[in-house]
């Protein structure tokens, strides 16, 4: 191409700065227009098309032959293109446009996704947006223009990851570097870390569903959420309820027995549940295991992490689970994504190479001066919030089989994760609450 111009992912915005007479403004430019994600790439390119020159007014007047669009990847969630614009005097523009899976606003903030972003985009008087804050700190891409069903940025030069590039030691510790910097970056607005709030939200709609096709209904109908319901509550617990199956004796006498328990016992809280009297005490996990609240990406999985191989940068991708949340969390949920789609967790990092993690993490440019107590609470910190992750996408996989129509088996990636939850529970239980006796007594 010799002297061919590839685009700055700031043109756009310079430009708008320009029309709006400001230098710290920004535009970010807004289409009513959808596209449909259910086409075919040659029934799909006419619409991209159009969408681009309706938001970009300079590209309005191009001939159609001077766009191209490619797929870039098909998650399973969202589908990603690279659109690519010859430009009268030459220049090749490279856009990524993202159009968002029908239905996932049922389990993505698409406001918290964009921090308050609407129809009017002017981030000099919306305020705070986490993806503003995230490109200022150097993560991701330039967020451009958002439409009906989806957003356009900047386009990466890289290739996406896959599980098995997550576990290269080289990889691993920029990975782990990225993350740590990443966490450091403060987002305006509510600091609520989110993790049980989504995971109730999702628990609500999982066990509501119904199935049009016989054979998905009654696979479904083999879960049984009140055993979902009472994991959830257990890991929140940390384990610490007890249960009555004959509350009818403990309320024959009186209120003021149920409250001696809650009083003598520590007991929080109770709560009557199928012929059960449930009764919760001491600290839940978080408290427990006093987690640092960060703003967590939240689905950092290989297909969110991409690399320039030439250049040796890494890059985090894609936002749209993007919270204030616990730290072990975000990490335990990415050490889970080495086992990839097909949820082979024989890939789960081994103690060594998560403490090759945990040391990047913890000190990105001296990993050697880590201390074993730290590393030992981190470790222990993530091993359980990794049971979280687990219930969290196991919840969220139910609601995509009933709304998604990506060609992906959700039914089943549910007892994948769930399954995998039962089977690492007790031995996560054990070892947090070794560390925790440990602790009290140490």
């Amino acid at each position: 191409m010799g002297a061919t111009k590839i685009w700055n992912a700031m043109e756009i915005a310079e430009e708008a700065r320009e029309k709006n007479g400001s230098s710290t403004s920004e535009i970010i430019y807004s289409s009513s227009l959808t596209v449909d994600h259910t086409l075919s790439l040659p029934q799909m390119t006419p619409r991209i098309i159009e969408l681009c020159k309706d938001l970009f007014k300079n590209w309005s007047e191009l001939d159609n032959t001077r766009f191209s669009v490619e797929t870039v990847s098909g998650g399973i969630t969202n589908l990603l293109l690279k659109v690519s614009i010859r430009e009268e005097n030459g220049n090749i523009v490279n856009l990524t446009v993202r159009l968002y899976g029908p239905n996932t606003d049922y389990v993505i903030n698409r406001e918290r996704e964009l921090q308050g972003k609407n129809c009017i985009f002017d981030v000099s008087a919306l305020g705070s947006r986490a993806i503003r804050y995230l490109s200022a700190a150097g993560f991701g891409a330039k967020l451009l223009a958002v439409f009906g069903n989806g957003m356009v940025q900047s386009f990466i030069t890289a290739r996406t990851l896959t599980p098995l590039d997550m576990r290269r030691p080289k990889l691993a510790a920029e990975i782990a570097k990225q993350l740590s910097i990443f966490h450091q970056v403060e987002i305006p607005g509510s600091k609520e870390p989110q993790l049980w709030n989504d995971i109730f939200k999702f628990f609500q709609k999982a066990s509501a569903l119904a199935f049009d096709d016989g054979e998905k209904q009654r696979k479904y109908e083999t879960i049984s959420f009140e055993e979902v319901h009472t994991e959830v509550i257990e890991l929140k617990e940390m384990g610490n309820i007890t249960s009555f199956s004959n509350p009818g004796v403990l309320f024959s006498l009186g209120l003021s027995s149920i409250d001696f328990m809650l009083s003598a016992f520590r007991v929080r809280s109770y709560r009557l549940t199928s012929g059960e009297i449930y009764f919760v005490y001491g600290q839940e996990l978080t408290g427990l295991l006093d987690a640092p609240v960060v703003f967590a990406h939240n689905d950092l999985l290989s297909g969110n992490l991409m690399l320039n191989d030439e250049e040796e940068k890494l890059y985090l991708i894609d936002f749209e689970y993007g919270s204030y949340n616990y730290r072990g969390f975000d990490i335990g949920n990415h050490f889970n994504e080495y086992a990839g789609y097909d949820c082979d967790y024989s890939l789960y990092p081994t103690k060594d190479e998560q403490y090759h993690f945990l040391r990047h993490y913890l000190e990105p440019e001296n990993p050697e001066e880590v201390s074993e107590e730290d590393l030992e609470a981190l470790y222990i910190e993530t091993n359980t919030y990794m049971l979280a992750s687990h219930l969290y996408w196991a919840l969220w996989a139910l609601i995509q089989a009933k709304m998604s129509p990506i060609d992906f088996d959700y039914l089943s990636y549910f007892f994948l994760r769930y399954n995998e939850y039962k089977k690492q529970k007790e031995n996560c239980f054990s070892l947090a609450q070794s560390y925790l006796s440990k602790s009290r007594t140490g």
